[in-house]
């Protein structure tokens, strides 16, 4: 099993080389244990508008329908937490951090398919799909199963060296590779994620109901806001870290290396009566290719209105 090893050791380094913050590996098979849990999840209607999460359950639960034959799951981490923090005072409109810059879907999935290239390059015919956050995958579950860290009462994935700030990614390779073994879930008796969160989304510990979630409400929520949720948003209009902002994890969060992800000048130095004079021209101006055009104009300013008439 030399060559197995060696391969293992060769995607490892590349990870590393690449950029990635972690790289842990998972034998494809199916998700035995998400399978009831996603279940029960949609049954309740957790998901709220996102009706995408309905679709391709059984792809969800098992990797080998996305890549035919496929013997592994490379889970990689990417670090986005800002180097430059957007100074916040009482009044500021916040957006979630993974959104300072160029959205990551580009600079990542740039990034993975180097990175397949090479590993068709360096052992051949190699066959697989590379992922992140685009397909019916369930990467944090993935992520867990291969170590590189375990979930958080909030959901989010959590690593002991670098907390929760990070973009997760994989290959599902068709390339039998040595797994990794899951790590311990290090929350123990803390409840600050749930304690924070001012719509109580985390219904339970490891339970978010996703439409009460204040990144729901501001990214992937359609319609109006409900009225009943006025004065419980904290000032975010795109997206929230707050259940991530608390984790005493993320005192262990270091700056990102990626020149990407830095806010522009313009995104620093706007003020409140900036948010909500956004205009067409400097909307596409400052969020040109930023996670941020996800809402449009349109939905961003109907946050902004949201959050500026509590006041």
């Amino acid at each position: 099993m030399i060559q197995k090893k060696d391969y293992t050791i060769f995607i490892k380094q590349k990870a590393q080389a690449l950029g990635f913050d972690f790289c842990g590996i998972s034998e494809a098979n199916f998700l035995e244990e998400e399978a009831p849990r996603l279940e029960k999840w949609l049954n309740q209607q957790m998901h709220g508008q996102m009706s995408y999460m309905e679709n391709h359950f059984d792809k969800r639960l098992d990797p080998r329908l996305l890549v035919p034959d496929a013997k592994s799951v490379v889970s990689l981490l990417y670090n986005y937490y800002p180097s430059k923090q957007i100074l916040h005072t009482d009044d500021t409109l916040k957006i979630s951090k993974y959104a300072y810059g160029t959205d990551y879907h580009f600079v990542i999935k740039d990034k993975l398919k180097t990175f397949f290239d090479e590993i068709q390059s360096e052992i051949g015919q190699v066959s697989g799909r590379v992922f992140v956050d685009s397909a019916p995958v369930m990467d944090k579950a993935w992520a867990a199963k291969s170590g590189i860290g375990w979930v958080g009462k909030h959901t989010n994935l959590l690593n002991r060296e670098m907390g929760s700030f990070f973009f997760v990614a994989e290959l599902i390779l068709d390339l039998a590779l040595e797994a990794d073994a899951p790590t311990k879930d290090y929350c123990g008796t803390c409840t600050r994620c749930i304690d924070a969160c001012p719509t109580d989304a985390i219904v339970a510990p490891y339970i978010v109901d996703g439409s009460k979630c204040i990144s729901y409400f501001t990214i992937e929520l359609k319609d109006e806001i409900p009225a009943s949720y006025e004065g419980k948003f904290e000032n975010w209009i795109f997206g929230c870290d707050i259940c991530q902002d608390v984790c005493p994890w993320n005192k262990f969060a270091k700056p990102h290396q990626e020149p990407a992800f830095e806010p522009t000048e313009e995104l620093t130095n706007i003020k409140k009566n900036g948010w909500i004079e956004l205009t067409d021209e400097i909307f596409r101006n400052i969020f040109k290719k930023s996670a941020v055009q996800r809402t449009k104009l349109m939905g961003l300013k109907r946050n902004i209105n949201f959050v500026t008439r509590q006041k």
